[in-house]
C-alpha cells in the first residue's frame, strides 16, 4: 500500500524507484490486468465509455453515464463518466469516489471553517481523482479537483492517498471490462494519484494565501487544483523495467 512512496520522484528513476517490491508488483499485476481489459474492448470493436453510455458519440453535457453512476455495494466504490470541459481538453472524463461508510472511523474530513455546508453521513463522498479519456476511451491525463466540483466531504491528500487501495468496482454492471478497467488503471497509476493528491492540497493553500478573504474550497475560479498526462503503456513497461532493475525477471 505504497510503504515508501516520497513526496518527491526519485531524480534518476522516477516515482517507482521509491516504492516498496510488494507495491511494485501490485503495479504489474494491476498492469496486466489493465492490458487484459482492453485488448478485450478493442477486440470488440469498443471501449470502456461506450461500454456503459449510449450514443457514446454525442454525450450530453453534464449527464452522469451511466445514469444513476456505478456503484458498487461491497466496497461502497462508486464512478461515472461525463463531459463539461473544453472539446479541445478531452472527451470527457471518468469521476472516482469512495463512500463515507467504507471509510475507516480513524480517517476524518479535513477542517474546514467556510460557512458552505459539508455532506455527511455515511452517503457522502471522497473523490479520488479524475481520468480524462480521448474519444476512443484511452486515458489521457490525470487530475483533481476543487471541493465545489464534485460535492465530496474533501480529505487531506494522505488521507486519500491511504483510501485509493480501498476502491474496487466487482460488480458485472454495466460492464465487467469497463468496471476492471477503472479499478487496475487506479491501481497501476497509484504513485503518480499520490503526487497529483499533493500537489492538488498545495494549490489550495496557495490559493488561500493569494485570496485570504475566499473560501479557496468554494472559490469557482480554482477547478482543477493538478493535473498529470498518462500513458499506460509506458507506465507498464517502466514497472518492467523497474522490477528488472532490482533483479526480478521471472515475473508472470
Amino acid at each position: 500500500m505504497l510503504q515508501r512512496l516520497h513526496e518527491q520522484a526519485d531524480q534518476e528513476h522516477g516515482p517507482l524507484s521509491n516504492l516498496a517490491t510488494e507495491d511494485l508488483m501490485r503495479l504489474a499485476v494491476a498492469g496486466q490486468i489493465f492490458m487484459t481489459c482492453q485488448t478485450a474492448l478493442s477486440a470488440g470493436r469498443t471501449s470502456p465509455i461506450s461500454r456503459i453510455a449510449r450514443n457514446v458519440g454525442s454525450l450530453n453535457r453534464d449527464t452522469h453515464y451511466p445514469e444513476g453512476d456505478v456503484y458498487d455495494q461491497e466496497t461502497a466504490s462508486q464512478y461515472y463518466f461525463h463531459s463539461h470541459r473544453h472539446a479541445d481538453e478531452e472527451h470527457g472524463h471518468f469521476h472516482t469516489f469512495l463512500r463515507a461508510r467504507a471509510i475507516p472511523s480513524g480517517i476524518r474530513p479535513a477542517p474546514y471553517g467556510g460557512r458552505a455546508k459539508r455532506p455527511t453521513g455515511r452517503d457522502a463522498v471522497c473523490h479520488l481523482i479524475a481520468v480524462s479519456t480521448d474519444p476512443e476511451g484511452h486515458p489521457t491525463s490525470l487530475f483533481t479537483t476543487n471541493r465545489w466540483v464534485t460535492g465530496e466531504s474533501f480529505y487531506a491528500a494522505h488521507d486519500v492517498i491511504a483510501l485509493l487501495p480501498l476502491f474496487r468496482i466487482t460488480r458485472e454492471t454495466p460492464c465487467q471490462t469497463t468496471n476492471a478497467w477503472l479499478t487496475a488503471l487506479l491501481q497501476l497509476f497509484a504513485p503518480q494519484i499520490a503526487i497529483l493528491l499533493r500537489a492538488r492540497d498545495a494549490r489550495i493553500l496557495s490559493w488561500k494565501a493569494e485570496h485570504p478573504k475566499g473560501d479557496a474550497f468554494e472559490d469557482r475560479n480554482l477547478e482543477v487544483t493538478s493535473s498529470m498526462a498518462i500513458n499506460p503503456q509506458l507506465q507498464i513497461a517502466d514497472v518492467r523495467d523497474e522490477l528488472e532493475r532490482r533483479g526480478l525477471t521471472n515475473l508472470s
